[in-house]
């Protein structure tokens, strides 16, 4: 953990629309909103998925933001999501960042009529650029570093 003694301005506002990126992020997945969640991600971005973390090989891979849409839309197969993000890293140089942030994501389905929850436990990989002064995700890598599945009441 670093000591900081003082805190630019810049400094500041670029860290708190780092967290609200994140957040908003979250915030789409959690309200089905597609087009919002692919609008905080660049033109050429890249977005990779790793169903188990400790795997060298990418579950998936994503280059550009309108191949994210299927990704983002498959949401819709759950009655309901909540993510919580946690503790997050990050290191700002300028108009390019990059950072660390963990998620606890509940999933709520219905598995041959018995209501279920999977919780999956993300860590966000980013390496965020700033545009036109808004931030986006260049690069998003999801962790899965565990996942539970059982059964769940109304």
């Amino acid at each position: 953990m670093g000591i900081h003694t003082a805190v630019f301005e810049q400094e500041a506002a670029d860290r708190l629309a780092l967290r609200e990126l994140v957040d908003a992020y979250a915030h789409c997945a959690d309200g089905r909103d597609a087009e919002g969640q692919m609008a905080l991600f660049t033109n050429n971005t890249h977005f990779v998925v790793y169903m188990d973390s400790r795997s060298s090989e990418p579950t998936q891979e994503l280059h550009g933001r309108d191949a994210l849409l299927p990704v983002f839309d498959n949401l819709n197969t759950y009655e309901t999501t909540t993510h919580f993000n946690g503790q997050s890293t990050v290191t700002v140089n300028g108009d390019s960042a990059a950072g660390e942030t963990y998620c606890l994501a509940h999933h709520v389905w219905e598995v041959e009529g018995q209501r279920t929850l999977m919780i999956a436990s993300i860590r966000y990989l980013d390496t965020f650029t700033k545009l036109d002064g808004q931030w986006f995700f260049a690069e998003r890598k999801l962790m899965v570093d565990w996942t539970e599945t059982r059964p769940s009441t109304p």
